[in-house]
């Protein structure tokens, strides 16, 4: 696994915001409840893969992209792919439309995105494979979302915070409003979420994420 040239240089606020008993008693939850949701979602992943094939079989079933991980690690972050296989080169073209302040592209039309790729994002269902981010310990259930590289590359030292701890599938930012919540607003709950996690708070983002998932949410 890289390092990036760009990761948090203040060890000082890395120990202050430890917390081993809770990250490794949430470790263990994390695997195990990653396996279980493997096993339970496997008929729904099978069908996602197949419907992804029929509409361009020679594309690839998954989207693997470089993040930003804990302390400035770089991983390979999995999602079943929703846009076409040169998206990636026309994000520059659409820069002037990004819906988003700060470091971190949004675009609700985005042209890049793929009929299959609108039905899975819309249900959340193209997140799944980061079960296997899970696993491999990459990524958590609850966390900040982690950064593109080239937008981690863009943060100040204060954005860096952000990552002082292993980023997740949801997390504060998701169950506050999302795409009505600004950049520097993401931060700010980011860094509150690294300072209040427990199971306790864990638990709750979780629910409150299952409820925005089947469209009953109302935020925290």
């Amino acid at each position: 696994m890289e390092k990036a040239d760009f990761k948090i240089q203040y060890s000082e606020q890395r120990k202050s915001h430890e917390k081993p008993v809770h990250d490794k008693v949430w470790r263990v939850f994390d695997f195990l409840a990653a396996i279980l949701a493997l096993i339970i979602s496997a008929p729904i992943l099978l069908i996602i893969a197949t419907s992804i094939k029929l509409e361009n079989w020679k594309a690839p079933v998954l989207f693997k992209q470089k993040r930003v991980g804990k302390n400035g690690e770089i991983f390979q972050m999995y999602k079943f792919r929703s846009m076409y296989v040169d998206a990636e080169a026309q994000l520059a073209k659409l820069q002037a439309q990004n819906e988003m302040d700060g470091h971190m592209f949004k675009m609700k039309d985005d042209p890049r995105i793929t009929k299959v790729g609108k039905w899975i994002r819309k249900t959340s269902l193209d997140e799944f494979p980061q079960f296997i981010n899970i696993l491999k310990g990459d990524m958590s259930f609850v966390g900040p979302r982690p950064p593109l590289t080239t937008e981690y590359e863009n943060y100040t030292n204060h954005e860096k915070k952000r990552m002082l701890v292993t980023p997740g599938c949801t997390g504060l930012w998701q169950v506050s409003g999302r795409n009505n919540v600004s950049f520097h607003e993401m931060v700010a709950l980011d860094l509150k979420y690294i300072q209040k996690r427990s199971i306790r708070l864990n638990i709750k983002i979780l629910l409150l994420t299952f409820k925005e998932f089947t469209g009953k949410g109302s935020g925290m």
